[in-house]
């Protein structure tokens, strides 16, 4: 009996000892699957980050050949429209597998997409180059032949009245845009309203040499879709009438063609989809207006 007892403790102990190599070995399985899970994680969330850096790099990248440069071309401004709308849907999705295969992939053709439009891009940029340099030399004879014209015309007093109304500087080539302020500074126009920040508007002054050269008082009105004034709201008065606008600027006029931009602020409520107008005033006098459209 005693030796019945014995092989029935020896067996029970046995029994225990395979259960607990058992239970140790399911622990040591446990812990190893889930730091692979965890690292699996961890690698994916890496993967999104390193996605989301190249698309913010591709956006950066069209912004200053477009900004540089004043390109407009609307394959570009679509593309980087893409790239952004991208952007989002990567920041809003919980990383897995396959969808950051897909997101690789997209990001592979947009960064070909790029290398074909930069490229197109340049032959556009040395086109604009070309036809600048040949605006000035046209702008350079007409300027001396109107220093002719001037000559003769200032022994004849029944040009007075034609001299004063020639010696209004036009502005050209207006332009509006809303744009997003970085916290670099960098100013990156935006068609999207949610967006933007500012609105500004660029400008070129004509070259005029009748015109009084010296200092001039430049205001910009912005009239959003709702016919509400954006910016600073103030009033001035004139013979004329009264001017309510958005913003002013002092430049120095010197009968020569002049690049203004002026920065309009803007709050969130009056920054809405739809088309805005722009006009500038030299004075009191309406020199330019446009419009522009935001999503």
């Amino acid at each position: 009996m005693s030796s019945e007892s014995e092989t029935s403790g020896t067996k029970f102990k046995i029994l225990i000892g395979v259960l607990s190599v058992l239970l140790i070995a399911l622990a040591v399985y446990t812990v190893s699957l889930y730091n692979d899970s965890k690292d699996k994680v961890t690698g994916l969330e890496q993967q999104k980050e390193t996605i989301e850096n190249e698309l913010e790099e591709l956006i950066a990248n069209y912004d200053e050949v477009i900004q540089d440069n004043e390109l407009k071309d609307k394959d570009l401004l679509a593309a980087r429209d893409r790239i952004e709308i991208l952007l989002d849907s990567v920041q809003n999705a919980e990383a897995n597998v396959l969808l950051i295969e897909r997101y690789k992939s997209e990001v592979g053709r947009l960064k070909n997409e790029r290398k074909m439009l930069f490229k197109r891009a340049d032959s556009l940029i040395a086109v604009n180059k070309r036809i600048s340099m040949e605006r000035d030399s046209t702008t350079t004879v007409l300027n001396e032949t109107i220093k002719v014209v001037d000559s003769v015309n200032e022994k004849n007093t029944s040009m007075a009245e034609t001299i004063k109304k020639g010696s209004i500087v036009n502005a050209t080539d207006l332009r509006g845009e809303a744009v997003i302020i970085r916290n670099s500074g960098k100013v990156v126009d935006t068609r999207r309203a949610s967006r933007a920040d500012k609105v500004r508007a660029c400008f070129t002054l004509a070259p005029n040499v009748i015109a009084e050269s010296g200092d001039r008082e430049l205001y910009v009105q912005v009239i959003n879709p709702k016919n509400n004034l954006l910016g600073d709201k103030e009033t001035i008065s004139f013979e004329s009438g009264v001017l309510n606008y958005s913003a002013k600027t002092s430049v120095f006029y010197e009968n020569e063609e002049l690049d203004v931009c002026v920065l309009v602020n803007a709050t969130e409520n009056n920054l809405i989809e739809g088309r805005y107008t722009v006009n500038v005033f030299d004075g009191e006098t309406q020199v330019a207006t446009t419009t522009m459209e935001l999503k």
